[in-house]
């Protein structure tokens, strides 16, 4: 697939992508219909888990900006919030990954329009461990690979205890704890694995689990919970809901980087725009392989998808009402006080409002 880089679209028209700045700031318009507070009715959405507790702070704003909406989630994984979303059962889908071709198609076809699909979610997959006197973890991609693909088996492993001097790694087993569920978290997990693990992950980038072993979750919280209340166990989940668990630094170039929000933002600024996808598709592709410092490349762009037309005049009303909010600077500024997510850079936001207002 042919790909543009952000930066010769930042520099080819007002009207393609911008960077995201490694500033936190959106951008907003006081004259939004997500202001005006003359919106009812319900809308209801589904899909990506890892967007549950930013999707808490939208709602709570939005719902107390306009009495009359009732906005509904449901925390069903990526890929059941892509098949409601296609199938027609619900206004807008969250997810962590973009509509592949054969979806694009289908949510065409279901739209009678182009789709709107802009990333509205930005945060680091933390790689999440509990282990038994072990606090901190250094780990590399390769040996990361090798741990989830199974090849690694146990804690004083010496690729592990090269990169952690000093730790007193017992020699207990190694539990990997993946999704059970169809995840666009799991998409971006292994599509670094694959980008960066050298080999040692064979899996591919996908969205179900493709290695035998280990133990499976359904959604954010189960692996969060499957790891916590585990001995010896690593995961990976959105990092704003790690809950108090431990998380390993990676190595990028010659350091090891925290799966910070700062540390997430920057590496959108090597971010590719798919290409052969219209305006309002806002599809990118990471560069998992960066050296840069201070960057984390374990990271979730996390989209919501829409369609650009609805028969139902207010049911348009409220998507564009809602996802106007979302992209804000107050709506991004909620997500990040309540999820820890980076948010959209004033260029950018202004890039999503675009197609946003292309909502009719």
């Amino acid at each position: 697939m042919n790909r543009k880089s952000l930066r010769a679209l930042a520099a080819g028209s007002a009207g393609t992508i911008l960077l995201f700045g490694t500033a936190a700031c959106g951008t907003s318009d006081n004259n939004d219909d997500s202001a005006k507070g003359d919106l009812h009715g319900t809308l209801n959405g589904a899909g990506a888990s890892s967007q549950e507790s930013a999707i808490g702070a939208w709602r709570q704003g939005f719902q107390q900006a306009n009495e009359g909406v009732t906005v509904n989630y449901d925390p069903i994984g990526s890929g059941g919030g892509r098949e409601q979303f296609i199938a027609g059962g619900i206004s807008f889908a969250g997810s962590d990954a973009f509509l592949d071709e054969d979806e694009l198609t289908a949510a065409t076809e279901r739209c009678s329009s182009d789709i709107v699909s802009v990333p509205v979610y930005v945060s680091p997959i933390a790689v999440i461990f509990n282990l038994d006197n072990v606090k901190e973890l250094k780990l590399d991609s390769a040996t990361l690979g090798s741990i989830f693909e199974g090849k690694i088996t146990s804690w004083d492993d010496a690729a592990i205890k090269a990169l952690n001097p000093g730790i007193d790694l017992p020699s207990s087993k190694i539990t990997p704890v993946h999704r059970g569920d169809d995840s666009g978290t799991t998409k971006n997990f292994t599509d670094y694995l694959t980008a960066a693990s050298g080999g040692t992950w064979t899996g591919g980038a996908v969205e179900t689990w493709p290695v035998k072993g280990g133990e499976a979750a359904n959604g954010t919280s189960g692996v969060v919970s499957a790891v916590k209340s585990g001995s010896g166990t690593i995961g990976y989940a959105d990092a704003s809901q790690a809950d108090g668990l431990a998380t390993a630094s990676i190595k990028v170039g010659s350091e090891f980087v925290n799966p910070t929000p700062e540390a997430a933002a920057q590496v959108l600024d090597t971010a590719e725009r798919v290409a052969d996808r219209s305006d309002t598709d806002i599809a990118l592709k990471i560069d998992r392989t960066t050296t840069a410092s201070g960057v984390y490349p374990i990271v979730m762009v996390s989209y919501q998808i829409a369609c650009q037309k609805y028969e139902d005049a207010n049911e348009q009303k409220l998507v564009k009402s809602w996802l106007t909010w979302v992209a804000s600077a107050e709506g991004q500024k909620a997500a990040a006080d309540s999820a820890g997510s980076a948010p959209l850079s004033e260029d950018f936001a202004a890039t999503v409002k675009t197609a946003i207002d292309s909502i009719s």
